[in-house]
This record gives structure tokens, C-alpha cells and sequence, in this order.
């Protein structure tokens, strides 16, 4: 391809889901959960066939960022409005840099991959697309089971034998029940997994006619600052992919998990564990009698579990939780309330 191909690395949250283990001061992307090395360094290692690579991130985050992606330019968005207002900044600030128009290639820092040669050999491949289509290309993950805590893509089927490894999206749909997540399933939908690639061009041509429409004015206007205020907290998904005309799906097949929740951390420790392991250990030491599938993440303290199942246990500093492995989602109900007494 003669475009420059640009990796753009989401790294600007917090990680509420992973609480206490992830606070406002040690985001879940400078942690390893499990690994030696944090989950931003393993994302970068997987975007090396980049020509060029930059992470997103807060302005209080800029100096981790050097510490654990030291190879990575830096941009600094100018507020924390989620992922539409976040990524619409990025294209404008990368188009600015390259005298020819690059193909960006945007993904977030916390998603666990089992074979990184693939993902990276499947994310070029996207990039490929987008300069092809001149459209906006979403990486979808063939699911392994009807999960309620994903969004879904449904492509549209015949698309696929005309297009090859490639094909048009019908619709989004947000996170299901069970019975629709088995119906998706079923049906051949895709993990929605949050990875695009497109060219700044045409991700700024489908946000002028979205709710991000007073951002790419004030982008245009070199007054960033006073777009961000314009706009509300939004997604990517909800803002532009879901009403945008030419978006383009290809498929992921390798083993995916996102890292956002105490359930997917157990998840991606039971795919390593032994066989005989009963439960699933982040970090500290554990005795457990007659206790099994719970995750247990407590570094600097010794836990004991009796004749309890299911559960989250997270200690970290003076902060600990105790959850229903079920109810991982709702950490951020947590969270909410501790912001609103400024205790997180």
C-alpha cells in the first residue's frame, strides 16, 4: 500500500470496571493483570508494523505513557468525552502531520489477543480496506459464546461472497440478554470489539453529518478546546458507525477478550491455568477450601475463601471489593457512588 499506515492507541480511561485495582491515579492500562509487562506495552507490541505510532491518552497520563510506550508519539485530548469526540480529534491531529493522507488504524490499550501475529496481519489487512473503500472498516471478533457484555455487528451475508474477506454492515446492535446474545450467535454476527481503521479523511467526512458536526467546525477552526465543549460524552459506534453509509466489516479469528471487567480478567487467567485450577488468581495468596470459580486479586494480603463460589475478591491499597463474579458490569455502580463522595 503507498499510504503510511498509523497506529492510534486508545489509553485515555480509567478502567472503573477493575476497580479498586484501577483508580483516577493507576489506570487499568499501566497494569499487567496477570502479565509481566502492563496492558498498553503488550498493545503496542502488537501495532509494531505501523509505520508510525501514537497513543491518545489525558494530560495527566503523558509521563506513564513515556514509561510504557517510550517507541509512541503522544497526543493529549483535550477533554474525556468517550470514544466519538476522542477519535475524531485523533484524525485531525494525524492528517496535520503526513504530507500524504495516512490510513489510521485505531484500537484500545486493554484487549487481551492470543496470537498477536494474526491480529496484527488482520488489522493490516483493515487498513488495506479502508484506502480500497474509502470508507470506515470495524474489526469484527467471531464469537465463542453468546456474551451480554459485547455490542454485536451483523453483516450483511451476501456481501461477503462478492467482496471476499470483506463485507458490508447491516446494522449494530448494543449489548443483548442472553436470548438475543444466542440469536446473534446463531445467526453469524461479530463481537463488536471498538478496533476501526479508516482515513482521516473519511472519518471527518461522516462526522460533519453526526452529532460530532460542531467538533470537526471548531477542529477546522483550529479551536479544539471549544469543540470538545460543544459536544457531549459520546461513542464512536453511536455517533458515526451506526449512521454512516459505507462501513465495512472484517473478521477477527483469533482468540479476543476485552479486558474491562473482573469476569474477563478470570476469563483470559482460566485459558493459561492448569486444568485442576479451581479458582482464578490475579495476584496474592490464596487458600481456598472447598471454594472455586472465584477471581481473587489481592497483592499485598492473604485471602482465604470457604465454601463460596462466583465471587470477585479485588484488595488493593486500603480498597477492597467483594462482588458476584455476575455482576462484574456493575463495578462502575461503585465507582459512581465514590465519585460522588470524592472518594475514588
Amino acid at each position: 500500500m503507498d499510504r503510511p499506515i498509523v497506529a492510534c492507541v486508545l489509553a485515555g480511561g480509567i478502567g472503573s470496571r477493575l476497580y479498586p485495582a484501577s483508580r483516577s491515579d493507576r489506570p487499568k492500562q499501566f497494569l499487567g493483570f496477570g502479565g509481566e509487562r502492563s496492558l498498553l506495552s503488550r498493545t503496542m507490541d502488537r501495532t509494531a508494523f505501523a509505520d508510525e505510532r501514537y497513543v491518545l491518552t489525558r494530560d495527566s497520563f503523558v509521563d506513564d505513557i513515556h514509561e510504557h510506550a517510550p517507541e509512541a508519539g503522544v497526543l493529549v485530548e483535550p477533554d474525556g468525552k468517550d470514544t466519538g469526540p476522542a477519535l475524531v480529534y485523533a484524525a485531525w491531529r494525524l492528517r496535520e502531520r503526513f504530507d500524504r493522507e495516512p490510513v489510521l488504524v485505531c484500537l484500545p490499550s486493554d484487549h487481551n489477543v492470543t496470537d498477536d501475529a494474526a491480529f496484527a496481519a488482520r488489522l493490516e489487512r483493515a487498513a488495506e480496506i479502508a484506502a480500497e473503500t474509502d470508507g470506515l472498516v470495524t474489526l469484527g471478533v467471531e464469537p465463542t459464546r453468546p456474551a451480554t457484555g459485547y455490542g454485536y455487528i451483523v453483516p450483511e451475508r451476501s456481501e461477503f461472497g462478492e467482496r471476499g474477506d470483506f463485507g458490508v454492515v447491516d446494522h449494530f446492535t448494543e449489548k443483548p440478554d442472553h436470548e438475543n446474545a444466542t440469536e446473534l450467535l446463531e445467526s453469524g454476527a461479530y463481537w463488536n470489539a471498538g478496533i476501526f481503521a479508516w482515513t482521516p479523511g473519511a472519518l471527518l467526512r461522516e462526522a460533519r453529518d453526526s452529532p460530532l458536526a460542531p467538533l470537526v467546525d471548531a477542529l477546522e477552526d483550529g479551536d479544539p478546546e471549544r469543540g470538545f465543549d460543544a459536544v457531549e460524552a459520546v461513542s464512536v459506534d453511536y455517533a458515526i458507525m451506526e449512521r454512516a453509509t459505507d462501513v465495512f466489516v472484517t473478521p477477527l479469528s483469533v482468540e479476543w477478550d476485552d479486558l474491562g471487567t473482573w469476569d474477563a480478567v478470570g476469563r483470559v487467567l482460566e485459558t493459561s491455568a492448569d486444568d485442576d485450577a479451581e479458582n482464578d488468581t490475579v495476584a496474592g495468596d490464596v487458600l481456598a477450601i472447598d471454594a472455586t470459580n472465584n477471581v481473587v486479586a489481592t497483592p499485598d494480603s492473604h485471602v482465604s475463601l470457604l465454601e463460596v463460589d462466583e465471587l470477585i475478591v479485588a484488595a488493593f491499597d486500603d480498597r477492597i471489593l467483594v462482588a458476584p463474579r455476575g455482576a462484574s458490569q456493575q463495578v462502575r455502580d461503585v465507582v459512581s457512588r465514590l465519585r460522588e463522595r470524592d472518594a475514588f
